[in-house]
C-alpha cells in the first residue's frame, strides 16, 4: 500500500507560479514512476508530467516549458513547479504513484485567475 498526500495548491493570478508537493508513505520502495494529472469538472483526468525513479521526465505538450517535475527519493516526495500559469491550468491536480497498482492522492485545487 502507498499513501499520497498533496499540498501546495491555491489561487494565483495568471502569469504566477505555484509549487505542488506530493509526499508518499507506505511501500514506497515499490514505486517506479510518479506523476501528476489534473481534472476539470465534467472532463477526463489528463496527464501533466511524470518522473521515473532515475529522474527521466515526460510532460504534456500543454505544460512543456512552463512546468517542471522533480523528485526527492530520500524524502519520497515529488514536486511540480508551475510557472507562467494560465487560466486553463485551473483544475484539481492529482499525484499518482505507479507500482503494479496505481495509487492516487486526494487532489489539490489550483485556480488561476485571469
Amino acid at each position: 500500500q502507498v499513501q499520497l498526500v498533496e499540498s501546495g495548491g491555491g489561487l494565483v493570478q495568471a502569469g504566477g507560479s505555484l509549487r505542488l508537493s506530493c509526499a508518499a508513505s507506505g511501500s514506497t520502495f515499490s514505486i517506479n514512476i510518479m506523476d501528476w494529472h489534473r481534472q476539470v469538472p465534467g472532463k477526463q483526468r489528463e496527464f501533466v508530467a511524470s518522473i521515473t525513479s532515475d529522474g527521466r521526465t515526460n510532460y504534456a505538450d500543454s505544460v512543456k516549458g512552463r512546468f517542471t517535475i522533480s523528485r526527492d527519493n530520500a524524502k519520497n516526495t515529488v514536486y511540480l513547479q508551475m510557472s507562467s500559469l494560465k487560466p486553463e491550468d485551473t483544475a484539481v491536480y492529482y499525484c499518482n504513484a505507479r507500482t503494479v497498482i496505481w495509487y492516487w492522492g486526494q487532489g489539490t485545487q489550483v485556480t488561476v485567475a485571469s
